[in-house]
């Protein structure tokens, strides 16, 4: 079982389900809000830092290639102590639960109104966890399965998309009313699960058959997942949910989540009585990619204009989700939205977070496979639809459907850079690369939340009195970020037409796979 890709699978994906706590701010926001006596703009500035720790992870890619990789650039050998892949969860570990160890402590005043920026420095750590937890799960997931990143990087993203919205349920279940004892449980929870499943994940893309087919079962799981949360979300926003509601909604959703492992184990079954009937060995392996396509470091990746045409794109649509997620209430408030509705369209940000993160892995892969069309088409197609999402709260149209429409877009960003990186890049050193395309998010929502709505919003705000409401407020702002987005899609389309023949390569290498 130790050897098994399939294990090794399962357990990223239950800690990718414990390893986004960042996702449930709003839970114990208010709570640091009131015990620190934070105005609105302070508790926005440590919000901040938590975007910035959650997407700077340069040092995960740094250290999971350290402990993974010979100083001559070859893979390291497994051990009978195992690989050094379980540093990158200590790593994680560690800061997961000083970070949000020491929020809990502030917050019940263990430690006595501490300055502002060292809840800053708190919330960064906790937030900046998560990075190496999602690059070791990320990187292994595709050197598991080389044929399929997307669909694999889409499962590992979509999961942690959905983590957010697991979280909440298990502290509804435990500790429903007490927002300070969530900080603890995300202290303790995801630390466990790291520390117990850690060894079962490593890299080992053995010679296997029907890949795609177990992992359509893996993504079968996640969209039965999103959906039954979906569900709950709309219940818990329209109902009262009394204590034993909260108890068996979340006891159902973890016989669920632990369905996977049925997969997989189903999957290794499989695979054994195959190769016993061919007579082969138990397990074989892969030989290393012959003449591989490209393996770039960071510095050459950097200057290539590839990374460029990347980067900026994912400034302009990255950054308008998440400035329109930071945001969402405020435009409900100025177009009439009820607190309920408002609530709820938070609430079910996270499934269509998940759906582009799970959707834009699974369709750019099998349109890669079908038709050999280059996954970087998919950003243009992306950012096509995130302009649609935009117009449409800018002209003042369906607030659900605008909220649809971005989430997904946002969350489709997620699975298709880090796959793209990979391709065009190589696996080597994806993870320092994918980490440091990665900046654009916080870049842009800085750009596009700050400059752009932040600026706009208050000088309506100051025209109103001190309060804005109308289509007005928001207007503005969102038909320039249609504008930016409209410019991200042409430079994006320069990167689908540039990669072409690379792509058209990947698939002729892939056919004569097959065909061997």
């Amino acid at each position: 079982m130790e050897n098994s890709k399939w294990i090794a699978t399962v357990a990223s994906i239950w800690i990718q389900c414990t390893c986004g706590p960042t996702y449930a701010f709003g839970i114990y926001s208010a709570a640091l809000k009131s015990s620190q006596g934070y105005d609105q703009s302070t508790l926005d500035t440590v919000s901040v830092f938590k975007d910035i720790g959650a997407n700077i992870g340069v040092l995960s890619g740094i250290l999971y290639h350290a402990v993974t990789y010979n100083k001559n650039g070859s893979p390291r050998r497994m051990s009978r102590f195992g690989s050094g892949l379980p540093l990158v969860y200590l790593a994680g570990a560690v800061q997961f639960f000083a970070g949000y160890f020491c929020l809990w402590l502030t917050v019940t005043g263990v430690i006595e109104k501490p300055h502002v920026l060292l809840v800053c420095f708190f919330m960064f750590m906790a937030a900046h966890a998560q990075t190496f937890y999602n690059t070791a799960d990320v990187v292994v997931a595709v050197s598991n399965f080389p044929d399929y990143s997307g669909t694999t990087i889409g499962i590992m993203k979509g999961f942690i998309g959905l983590s957010g919205a697991i979280l909440i349920q298990i502290y509804r279940m435990l500790f429903d009313g007490h927002p300070t004892t969530i900080l603890l449980m995300l202290a303790v929870l995801p630390t466990l699960m790291s520390l117990i499943l850690m060894s079962f994940v490593h890299v080992n893309p053995a010679n296997t058959t029907n890949d795609k087919q177990h992992l359509n079962g893996f993504s079968l799981i996640a969209l039965s997942v999103a959906a039954y949360l979906t569900i709950i979300i709309i219940f818990q926003n329209t109902f009262t949910f009394p204590s034993w509601a909260h108890i068996l909604s979340t006891v159902v959703l973890l016989i669920m989540l632990s369905s996977p492992l049925h997969v997989a184990l189903k999957a290794k079954k499989q695979e054994q009585q195959t190769l016993s009937s061919t007579m082969a060995p138990l397990i074989t392996h892969l030989e290393p990619r012959e003449d591989p396509l490209v393996e770039m470091n960071l510095l050459q990746a950097v200057c290539t204009v590839n990374f460029w045409l990347l980067f900026v794109p994912l400034v302009f649509g990255m950054g308008s989700g998440l400035a329109t997620i930071n945001n969402i209430a405020q435009i409900g408030e100025s177009l009439d939205y009820s607190t309920i509705e408002i609530n709820t369209m938070v609430s079910l940000w996270s499934i269509w977070n998940f759906l582009g993160r799970f959707g834009g892995g699974f369709v750019s892969d099998y349109f890669l496979h079908k038709y050999g069309l280059g996954r970087p088409l998919f950003i243009s197609l992306t950012h096509a639809a995130i302009v649609l999402g935009h117009l449409i709260i800018g002209s003042g149209g369906n607030l659900y459907v605008a909220s649809v429409i971005v989430g997904t877009c946002y969350g489709a960003y997620w699975s298709l850079m880090p796959t793209i990186t990979s391709e065009i890049f190589g696996v080597k050193h994806m993870g320092t690369i994918f980490n440091t395309i990665t900046a654009a998010n916080p870049i842009g929502s800085y750009l596009l939340s700050v400059r752009v709505i932040g600026s706009i919003y208050d000088k309506e705000t100051q025209a109103g009195g001190g309060s804005c409401y109308g289509l007005h407020c928001f207007m503005l702002s969102y038909f320039i970020f249609a504008g930016v987005c409209v410019f991200g899609f042409l430079i994006s389309l320069m990167l689908f037409f540039r990669t072409r023949g690379f792509y058209s390569l990947i698939l002729q290498r892939r056919l004569k796979k097959l065909q061997a």
